[in-house]
């Protein structure tokens, strides 16, 4: 017990960390360029408690069940010697996991085009079938960089037949599905199929699940907006409800938590009754493994349902107000430069970065520091965000950074060791968790609709542009780090030369 009461005061206070430079952003920009109400900016700090609370219970929980129970199916899944089973299982875990992942339902609820379950629905048939595609590369040992080539293609291709409005809708998609009910399984689920494996490309393969699940629903959101034709498909802007005094603002949080808490049981419930099968049928686990595994289960629904509240109500209206205020201002420019100050430091604050980054660190065996990754992302989605907000101001259409930005990640793949493209595309989806649906999305929106632009063309593909950017940065990380271990070897030879030649002379 006092171990666990030490691992989660150490999950708080990294929590704390990650939240704390946000909020204190948000602190300043509220008291000079965009003041919020004493209630909103009362929401906003409760928020960022719950924030700094929930995290750090969800990430200990993950440690103690989601990643046992990823890698534990992903181990039995590799060991079945029928491929089909094996493939239908993988599709049937891709529907499951995505239908129940909050930032899906959060995103399905902004757009108006398309009734909730269809969107929904279309997005977890996407993820169900890429999870067949990536188990199918993993069998075939295909290299991940043809995979994503090849898929990519398809999607530039069908983009160009696609109604602009569907465009960054479907890019968004494939940001918000990979969040921090998903990404923890995946992973595990990675691992535990590349586990078994003796061959070089094993711990190479235990990333990039990540990253062909997020093609999944950009192509089936496409696909959705060639066939589908919705009657409307403008943007009808939802009313802030007036917070006047921090007793209104305890009652929302409070009206809000029966909601969260549903809503999370239905997200983790499947996971859960098919961990039981899987426990029934192969008796993996130990007896004290299955008590860890339902403490951790516990502790990751607490610790969710805290954090969603928190965003969901704390942040969303603060960054809302916060885009309008700034858009009306006489000064809309500063959007961009705030925008890369909040981006530089919000990626820390979303929780599947937390498990990302530290199984990267577990499964390189330390070369790829945690540090280095964060800093990559960071200055990922710091450029991202900035490059998002310059769209709101100027209008310019998304696949004007999408095209070049993943046409020049995409060369780099041949050029990286095979590790970092696959960390790159699987952060690509991780980093575009809750904090950027419920915080920089609205803020995006509300600085639009303020401008006056199209906020399905241009508020809307903000998930995308933070998607985009890790790409780049942590394959130009890899690239760095190549040429580094390349120039020691060098010196390494040198040496040994003249070593060699004293030998000789002496």
């Amino acid at each position: 017990m006092t171990m666990k009461n030490d691992l989660l005061k150490e999950k708080i206070l990294e929590s704390l960390s990650s939240v704390l430079p946000i909020t204190l952003i948000v602190l300043v920009v509220s008291v000079t360029i965009a003041p919020l109400t004493p209630g909103v900016f009362m929401l906003f700090l409760f928020g960022a408690v719950m924030l700094v609370c929930g995290m750090g219970l969800f990430t200990l929980g993950v440690d103690m069940s989601m990643m046992p129970m990823g890698e534990g199916i992903g181990v039995q899944m590799s060991r079945n010697k029928k491929v089909s089973s094996t493939l239908i299982i993988a599709f049937l875990l891709g529907v499951m996991i995505t239908i129940a992942e909050p930032d899906l339902q959060v995103l399905a609820g902004e757009v108006p085009a398309v009734p909730n379950l269809v969107l929904i629905l279309t997005v977890a048939v996407g993820v169900g079938f890429f999870l067949v595609v990536s188990q199918l590369r993993m069998l075939l040992n295909i290299p991940l960089s043809f995979t994503l080539v090849a898929f990519y293609a398809f999607v530039f291709i069908l983009a160009a037949l696609t109604p602009d409005n569907f465009i960054p809708v479907a890019f968004d998609s494939g940001g918000v599905t990979t969040g921090p009910i998903t990404v923890p399984f995946i992973m595990a689920l990675g691992i535990g199929m590349a586990s078994i494996r003796s061959d070089k490309n094993s711990a190479n393969d235990s990333f990039g699940l990540i990253a062909l699940c997020s093609i999944g629903p950009i192509l089936s959101v496409l696909l959705l907006g060639v066939f589908f034709r919705p009657e409307s498909t403008g943007y009808t802007a939802s009313e802030l409800i007036e917070v006047a005094t921090t007793r209104t603002a305890a009652k929302l949080f409070l009206q809000a938590l029966p909601h969260y808490c549903k809503e999370v049981f239905i997200a983790l419930a499947p996971i859960m009754v098919l961990f039981i099968a899987f426990q029934l049928i192969f008796r993996r686990f130990h007896r004290h493994q299955l008590l860890r595994i339902g403490t951790g289960l516990l502790y990751s629904y607490v610790g969710l349902v805290l954090f969603l509240t928190g965003v969901n109500v704390g942040f969303m209206p603060a960054g809302e107000i916060i885009g309008e205020r700034i858009a009306h201002s006489d000064y809309p420019w500063i959007l961009v430069p705030l925008g890369a100050l909040i981006g530089f430091f919000i990626v820390k604050a979303e929780p599947a970065v937390q498990v990302l980054t530290r199984q990267v660190e577990e499964i390189s065996n330390g070369s790829i520091s945690q540090k280095s990754i964060m800093t990559a992302l960071s200055v990922g989605i710091c450029i991202s965000v900035s490059l998002a907000m310059l769209r709101i101001l100027t209008g310019m259409h998304i696949m004007w950074f999408l095209v070049p930005g993943y046409g020049i990640a995409l060369v780099l793949t041949f050029f990286v060791p095979q590790i970092f493209t696959g960390i790159a595309f699987d952060s690509g989806g991780v980093a575009s968790g809750p904090m950027t649906a419920t915080f920089l999305l609205p803020m995006a929106m509300g600085a639009c609709e303020a401008l006056g632009g199209n906020i399905m063309t241009d508020a809307f593909g903000c998930v995308a542009m933070v998607a985009m950017t890790p790409l780049l940065t942590i394959q130009i990380l890899g690239l760095v780090s190549q040429l580094k271990q390349k120039a020691a070897r060098q010196r390494r030879l040198a040496r040994q030369d003249q070593i060699e030649d004293c030998i000789v002379y002496f």
